[in-house]
């Protein structure tokens, strides 16, 4: 029990350290992340519609 409490408290020591983003750099980043997200999605959607085209031309 002893390990688990000194593991507690480094834990909390290390948490201290951390640079925490601002609500605004957070929200910032969050837009990025869902616009990249967003972006990928119809990227990759556009070339699967592509591909799954040519396959019915091949195949029919």
């Amino acid at each position: 029990m002893g390990r688990f409490i000194t593991y507690l408290k480094d834990t909390r020591a290390e948490m201290q350290h951390v640079s925490w983003p601002s609500r605004r750099q957070a929200a910032v980043f969050t837009a990025v992340v869902i616009a990249i997200s967003i972006a990928s999605a119809i990227f990759l959607g556009f070339f699967d519609y592509l591909f799954s085209l040519v396959l019915q031309k091949i195949i029919l």
